[in-house]
């Protein structure tokens, strides 16, 4: 089965998610400041916009965005694609849109999974821009 999510939506994650890595350090262990300051209402702000965007995507899309992920970094190689939608549809237990944002290098994985699935980013995010 062919990618059939559209590259502009896989676009919008990517560029939504560099940009609440940029905000926010995401992956910065010694972040004991829960002090609700500006920068974190921003952070939280992008963080529920992904995610509402995520969560908006219909199952069929979300498996297929897990999916393109894997791929991405390197899990299942382009022409296992189907396999990595299969496990995808069959592992899913929580919030797809969390379990991608727990992905420390998501925007990386989703633009070398396009990348490996012969769909050009520059084109997808073209057209989001």
């Amino acid at each position: 089965m062919p990618m059939e999510i559209a590259p502009e939506k896989v676009a919008h994650v990517i560029i939504r998610a560099r940009q609440y890595d940029a905000k926010v350090d995401a992956w910065n262990t010694d972040n004991d400041d829960d002090g609700g300051g500006e920068e974190t209402g921003v952070d939280q702000g992008l963080h529920d916009e992904i995610t509402g965007f995520i969560d908006a995507l219909n199952d069929d899309e979300q498996a297929q965005l897990v999916a393109l992920c894997w791929v991405g970094r390197g899990t299942f190689d382009p022409e296992d694609f189907d396999e990595a939608l299969e496990t995808a549809q069959n592992e899913r237990v929580n919030s797809v849109a969390e379990y991608l944002l727990g992905q420390p290098l998501l925007a990386d994985y989703l633009e070398e999974g396009l990348d490996r699935m012969g769909v050009s980013i520059e084109d997808a995010e073209g057209d989001v821009l």
